[in-house]
């Protein structure tokens, strides 16, 4: 038996997933991304002449827990009207009865893609505000995102950022689809929500979602993956790395992530105390909402004390010489002028 080049593999599989469009508005263009329960398409909406974004599940049998996952995933969204939260335009069911939902089509590129080129920290920073803005939104609304990291954020050509995938989010005053009924469906549904189900990614995940306790799940566990996420734009890497899923969860419950300045001594400390704050292992210790870690970013851009961190006195008077540095230019030229002028009218 010939082997089959993998390419040709690959192209085929595409092929027999693609969507069946027919009856609807929509052509595809082609497929962006694929995921562990769908995949997502660059559709033409022929209506409005315009591009759209098209998730559709991946399986060709789009029933039980995977469309309700699908289906809550958009009203969800839907709901989170914000401009750092992509849109959703429609919902549906195509001819093959997989359910599918459009939302706007997002050009940029992904956080971790982007830190690669664009390094700045104050721009970084910056960024990271618009991503907690759009997440205490959500929270705001009841909604906890539950797999933030660079991956699920995008950031557009003119310094947009907007949060995406949320696939595993959860309304906290509503139930969640059940888990799939046959071990087929469960292997292919990685949001079932039984406790003791592991949610979200390992690297950026909380150790309460480590442990697997749903019941402990809460705008706090969005906390500390937004600690993370801070921990990776000043190091450029996540906090646990390294090994497999289930090592690195073992690390994220058992061990205090490295401190960012082991990797660059030039990280700010009272950036790596917030980062280490928000991942607090207990969530208790934790910033108590997204208002106060983007406080504290804030303060630290404007150069102001931060409530992470307690500052030496030599520290507070670096900080004091930072932020006045131009106002100590004018007094030192105006006193050397003076001596200068002293000293002149003496000869």
């Amino acid at each position: 038996m010939h082997n089959v080049p993998t390419a040709a593999v690959e192209h085929l599989r595409a092929v027999l997933d693609a969507p069946d469009l027919s009856g609807t508005k929509y052509r595809l263009v082609h497929r962006i991304a694929t995921g562990g329960m769908g995949s997502v398409y660059l559709v033409e909406d022929t209506s409005l002449d315009r591009k759209v974004a098209l998730k559709i599940i991946t399986t060709p049998v789009s029933s039980g827990n995977l469309a309700a996952r699908l289906i809550q995933e958009a009203r969800i969204v839907a709901r989170l009207e914000h401009p750092g939260i992509v849109p959703i335009h429609d919902v549906g069911t195509l001819v093959d009865g997989r359910v599918f939902y459009t939302m706007k089509y997002v050009q940029g590129r992904r956080l971790d893609e982007y830190t690669r080129q664009y390094r700045s920290l104050q721009n970084l920073l910056r960024l990271f505000q618009k991503i907690c803005e759009a997440v205490a939104f959500a929270h705001a609304n009841g909604v906890v995102h539950r797999d933030l990291k660079p991956e699920n954020i995008m950031v557009g050509s003119f310094g947009e950022v907007l949060v995406m995938d949320w696939g595993v989010a959860k309304v906290l005053t509503e139930s969640e689809p059940p888990p799939p009924a046959s071990p087929e469906q469960r292997a292919g549904d990685t949001t079932g929500t039984q406790q003791g189900t592991i949610l979200g990614t390992p690297a950026y995940m909380s150790p309460e979602q480590a442990r697997g306790d749903l019941a402990a799940l809460s705008d706090r566990t969005d906390i500390y993956a937004l600690g993370a996420i801070l921990y990776f734009l000043l190091t450029g890497r996540a906090p646990f790395d390294g090994g497999s899923s289930h090592e690195i969860r073992e690390k994220v419950l058992r061990e205090p992530p490295p401190q960012p300045r082991l990797f660059d001594p030039k990280i700010p400390r009272p950036l790596e105390a917030m980062a280490l704050k928000a991942m607090a292992k207990d969530p208790a210790g934790r910033y108590p909402g997204i208002a106060q870690l983007s406080s504290d970013v804030v303060r630290h851009l404007d150069g102001q004390t931060v409530s992470a961190y307690r500052e030496t006195l030599l520290e507070r008077v670096d900080r004091w010489v930072e932020k006045n540095r131009f106002l100590i230019f004018l007094i030192v030229a105006y006193l050397l002028m003076r001596v200068f002028t002293f000293l002149t009218m003496g000869r």
